[in-house]
C-alpha cells in the first residue's frame, strides 16, 4: 500500500523537472551587464573589460580591435596615461589592481610589429570637416568621423603631428617611432593633415574650404610667465620651449646647473630633461610641499631616482648671470604658501619656468555666438560651442589637461558632428549600475601579484632618452589580463549552471551565455550567491 503523503514532500531529488515550481518564487534571478569601475573611470571611454576578456583568451588583435573602437593611439596611451582605471580596479582590494595600461602597452606594441589596420571607413558620407590641430584630441576626432565615412582634413600650424605628445612628453616616456606608427594609421584611413598651416580666422578657413562642421582642438602652447626680476645676462626659459626644442637638431644649451620653477608634471619632464642633457644638478623650486604637488607620485619618485632635486616651499625672488635668490615659504592655516623673509642663494646657469600653459585663441576672434571664459571655450553638452557647426575639445574646453582626456573629447566630438550633420542629435548609451566590490563573490579568485614592469638601469637613465619603462612580454601579459575578475560581467564559469538544485539554467555554448528556465526555478538564489562577478541579481516578482 503506498502510503498519502502531502504533495510538498512527495518530491524526489531531481523531480522539478517533472513539476512546475517556478510560482513558488518571490523573487527571480536575472543576468545583467554591471559597469565595471575601470569603464567608468577612463577618460577616453574605453571599453576595457572586454578588451581585457579577449586578451586572457590569447585573442590579442580582437582585444585591439575592441580597443581601438574607443581609442586609436593604445600603444601611446600604454606609455603616457596616468591609469587612474587602475585606480578603481576592484582588484585592489584584493591585492593590487589590475595592471591595465601594461596590458594595452603589450597590445598597442603588438599591433605596430604585426601591422594590423583599421577596418575600411563606411561608406562616405559626402559631409567635409575640419580639425584645427593634430594633438591628441584632434587626431582622435579625425579617427572616429573617418571611420563614419566623412572627409576629414586637419590643420596643423607645426611640421608635424602629435601636439603636446611630440612636443611636451620626452622620448624616453614616449619613444618617436611609436607616435609616428600609432598616427600614420589614421592617415591611412584618408584623414589628410597639411601641416605648416595657421588658421588665423576659423570661419574664414571653414568658408575657403567648404567644409560643413569645424573640431577646434588648438593645444596650450603657450607658456604662462611669472614676474622674476633678472639682470640683462639671466637665462630665464619657459619649458614649452624647452621641451619643443628637443625635437630639433639643435639641443637646449642649459648649462651645468638648471633650476625649474613649478610643481607639475611638466616641470619634471624639464628637470629629467637636463640631467639627460649633462647637467651635474638639475633642481625643482616649488612653492609649496609635496603634498601639495601637482606632478604624479611616480614621476616624482622616477625623478628622485636619477638625481633631481626638489627644493620645497620656496619662490624664486631674483634671477641673476650665475645664480638665483629662493625665499623660504611657510603654508598657512589654509594650505597656502606665505613667505617667511629667509632668503637663500643657489647656483644657476639657466632657469626654466613651467607655470602652467595657455591656448592661442585667437582664431576664434569675432566668431559670432562664441563665448570664452577663463581662457577657454565654453561648450555645451554635445561638445558645441555657441557657434552652430563649430565643435571644441582637448585644451581648448575646461576640462583637465592631459591625453587621455583629449582622446575622449576628440571621440565625443565626433560622436556629436556626425549626429549634427545629419540633423539629429546624439544620444549615448545609459550607464549600467556600477560593479562595486560588495556585488562580487572573491572567494573564487586566487592571489595572484601584479606583475611589475622592466625599468631601464638608473646608469643609462640619466644619461640616454632611452624609454625608461619597457612593456610585457606575451607570457606576463597574459597572466596580467587573467586577473582581471570580469566585474559586472558574465565570464561563463558554469557557477549557475553547476550549483542550480533545480536544473533551471540553459547553457547555450561559449560566447553565447545562459538563460534561466523560469518554470523550475524557485528564486533561491543560489546563483546569486555563486556568481564571482556579480553578474546575477535578484528582482522581486511582480505578483
Amino acid at each position: 500500500m503506498t502510503m498519502q503523503k502531502p504533495f510538498a514532500i512527495t518530491l524526489d531529488v531531481g523531480s522539478s523537472l517533472a513539476n512546475h515550481t517556478g510560482s513558488w518564487r518571490n523573487s527571480r534571478p536575472v543576468y545583467l551587464d554591471r559597469l565595471p569601475p575601470c569603464n567608468n573611470q577612463c577618460p577616453a571611454g574605453e571599453n576595457i573589460q572586454a578588451w581585457l576578456f579577449h586578451g586572457e583568451s590569447g585573442d590579442y588583435e580582437q582585444a585591439w580591435r575592441t580597443l581601438v573602437e574607443d581609442n586609436p593611439f593604445p600603444a601611446i596611451m600604454g606609455r603616457v596615461c596616468y591609469h587612474t582605471c587602475e585606480g578603481a580596479c576592484n582588484r585592489g582590494k584584493l591585492d593590487a589592481p589590475v595592471g591595465i595600461n601594461s596590458v594595452e602597452h603589450f597590445l598597442g606594441d603588438q599591433a605596430i610589429a604585426q601591422g594590423w589596420k583599421f577596418p575600411a571607413v563606411a561608406a562616405p558620407s559626402g559631409k567635409k570637416v575640419l580639425v584645427v590641430g593634430a594633438g591628441p584630441s584632434g587626431l582622435s576626432a579625425a579617427y572616429h568621423l573617418a571611420r563614419l565615412g566623412h572627409q576629414v582634413t586637419v590643420h596643423e600650424a607645426g611640421p608635424l603631428p602629435g601636439g603636446m605628445m611630440r612636443f611636451g612628453i620626452p622620448q624616453y616616456r614616449l619613444p618617436r617611432k611609436v607616435l609616428d606608427a600609432e598616427v600614420q594609421r589614421i592617415v591611412d584611413l584618408g584623414v589628410r593633415i597639411e601641416y605648416g598651416v595657421k588658421v588665423s580666422n576659423v570661419l574664414d578657413a571653414q568658408q575657403q574650404g567648404g567644409f560643413d562642421a569645424v573640431f577646434l582642438a588648438v593645444g596650450a602652447h603657450i607658456a604662462k610667465r611669472a614676474y622674476i626680476p633678472a639682470g640683462d645676462s639671466a637665462k630665464v626659459l619657459d619649458a614649452v620651449a624647452v621641451l619643443r626644442s628637443m625635437e630639433g637638431e639643435d639641443k637646449p644649451m642649459l648649462g651645468r646647473k638648471v633650476v625649474v620653477y613649478g610643481g607639475g608634471n611638466t616641470a619634471i619632464d624639464v628637470a629629467r630633461t637636463a640631467k639627460r642633457l649633462g647637467a651635474t644638478e638639475a633642481i625643482i623650486v616649488y612653492r609649496r610641499n609635496r603634498e601639495k604637488m601637482p606632478a604624479h607620485d611616480f614621476e616624482v619618485e622616477e625623478a628622485l631616482q636619477e638625481g633631481v632635486l626638489i627644493k620645497w616651499l620656496s619662490t624664486i625672488k631674483q634671477a641673476g648671470e650665475s645664480s638665483i635668490t629662493v625665499e623660504k615659504m611657510a603654508l598657512d592655516d589654509k594650505g597656502f604658501p606665505q613667505p617667511t623673509g629667509e632668503f637663500e642663494t643657489l647656483e644657476a646657469d639657466s632657469v626654466v619656468l613651467a607655470l602652467g600653459q595657455d591656448v592661442d585663441l585667437s582664431l576664434i576672434e569675432g566668431v559670432p555666438g562664441l563665448v570664452v571664459e577663463d581662457g577657454v571655450v565654453k561648450v555645451d553638452a554635445n561638445m558645441m560651442t555657441g557657434h552652430a557647426g563649430i565643435f571644441a575639445g582637448g585644451d581648448m574646453v575646461p576640462a583637465e589637461r592631459n591625453v587621455t582626456v583629449a582622446i575622449g573629447h576628440g571621440k565625443k566630438a565626433a560622436r556629436n558632428i556626425d549626429a549634427w550633420l545629419k540633423g539629429g542629435m546624439y544620444t549615448p548609451a545609459e550607464k549600467h549600475e556600477i560593479a562595486s566590490f560588495d556585488k562580487l563573490n572573491t572567494w573564487y579568485y586566487s592571489d595572484a601579484p601584479k606583475t611589475v614592469r622592466p625599468m631601464l638601469d638608473i646608469i643609462r637613465r640619466k644619461s640616454t632618452f632611452e624609454e625608461v619603462q619597457g612593456g610585457l612580454d606575451e607570457h606576463n601579459a597574459l597572466f596580467e589580463a587573467r586577473r582581471c575578475l570580469s566585474c559586472g560581467n558574465c565570464f561563463e564559469c558554469d557557477n549557475c549552471y553547476g550549483v542550480c538544485p533545480d536544473n533551471a539554467v540553459t547553457k547555450h555554448g561559449p560566447g553565447k551565455g545562459f538563460d534561466f528556465k523560469y518554470d523550475y526555478c524557485k528564486g533561491c538564489g543560489i546563483c546569486v550567491a555563486e556568481c564571482p562577478s556579480g553578474a546575477i541579481k535578484m528582482v522581486p516578482e511582480d505578483i
